[in-house]
């Protein structure tokens, strides 16, 4: 089995790939933590392990783990699990050394992995053109081109990171439930935010995307994923597409293109 691991600045996301036979690429199952950047091998050695004997999967059957991550300080934790625990070296994606979706920004090497995975999903899955709208710690939108090419980004900030900055900084307003308001105008403080934060933030995703589609001269489609898609992307036509494992299903793709290029060799 191949164990694919997107590290996120709020979350870690696992996801257990079948890799051989007729059943390659089925995805047996998939969980997340919170992220804390003081974990260590055996922190994180200790979290796949519990969830692997609650589903009942051997700890031996894991033969391969990759690896997206946007946070540096999780690095030497994940290589000593994988080494340690798993007996294999773990496969960090890299947006500069992965050649599926292959990058036409000014500096590849900047863009995150966890972007260059959702693209790569995306393009397996569903064919480009494409966008990819990451609903996390940060909004982001993935522009694919007609030829497979990742041409560019957008980046917001994410919906809890905009509340909870908002809140913090204004001493009479209260944290509510993310939902979406009966009207556009809020009749009382609850509600006003309500608009304002979802209606708000679909407003912005309905927006960037179709100056997307105008830059990329096609109606591109576009999907939705990440931890907080369900609290935007249902109030808006603008997605045919939501797909929430499509990180860790470009993990998948990527760890299986290497494998056949390395079979080739």
């Amino acid at each position: 089995m191949l164990l694919a691991i997107e590290a996120g600045n709020s979350n870690i996301k696992f996801g257990l790939f079948e890799m051989d036979g007729a059943a390659a690429g089925t995805l047996v199952h998939t969980w997340r933590s919170a992220t804390n950047h003081r974990l260590t091998g055996d922190d994180l050695a200790a979290l796949v392990d519990s969830m692997m004997r609650v589903i009942n999967v051997s700890r031996a059957s894991v033969t391969r783990i990759v690896i997206s991550s946007v946070v540096p300080p999780l690095y030497r934790a994940l290589t000593g699990m994988s080494q340690r625990y798993f007996g294999c070296r773990p496969q960090f994606l890299s947006a500069a050394r992965q050649t599926l979706v292959p990058v036409r920004t000014r500096h590849a090497s900047e863009l995150g992995a966890d972007l260059i995975a959702g693209a790569i999903g995306a393009v397996s899955k569903y064919g480009a053109p494409i966008i990819v709208v990451q609903f996390g710690t940060a909004t982001t939108f993935a522009a694919v081109g007609a030829n497979g090419e990742y041409l560019g980004t957008a980046i917001a900030p994410g919906v809890e990171v905009s509340v909870d900055g908002l809140i913090r900084r204004a001493a009479k307003l209260m944290s509510v439930p993310l939902v979406k308001p009966p009207a556009a105008i809020g009749v009382d403080t609850p509600s006003s935010l309500q608009s304002g934060i979802i209606l708000g933030f679909v407003g912005q995703v309905e927006h960037l995307v179709a100056l997307f589609r105008r830059e990329l001269g096609v109606n591109a489609r576009a999907v939705a994923t990440g931890g907080l898609a369900d609290l935007i992307a249902p109030h808006t036509s603008i997605f045919e597409l939501r797909d929430e494992r499509l990180v860790l299903d470009g993990l998948y793709h990527w760890a299986a293109a290497t494998a056949k290029a390395r079979s080739r060799a």
